[in-house]
């Protein structure tokens, strides 16, 4: 199972909202919140959904430029 199939059953840990995934459904990067402007990190194919690990929307918009 990859991580867009269970993606609807996926929410923010925060505030409970949609997320989105960030990169391709092949190499899944993260996992967006809109709402909060920040993304959960995917590990070896496994969301990483702490608060504490969660990147701010614009380190990560930094991180993937500079890539």
């Amino acid at each position: 199972m990859n991580i867009a199939e269970i993606l609807h059953i996926l929410a923010c840990p925060e505030c409970h909202g949609d997320l989105l995934l960030e990169g391709s459904e092949q190499n899944p990067q993260g996992l967006r919140c809109e709402h909060c402007a920040c993304v959960y990190p995917i590990e070896e194919e496994i969301p990483v959904l702490l608060t504490s690990e969660a990147i701010a929307l614009s380190d990560w918009q930094k991180r993937q430029q500079n890539q």
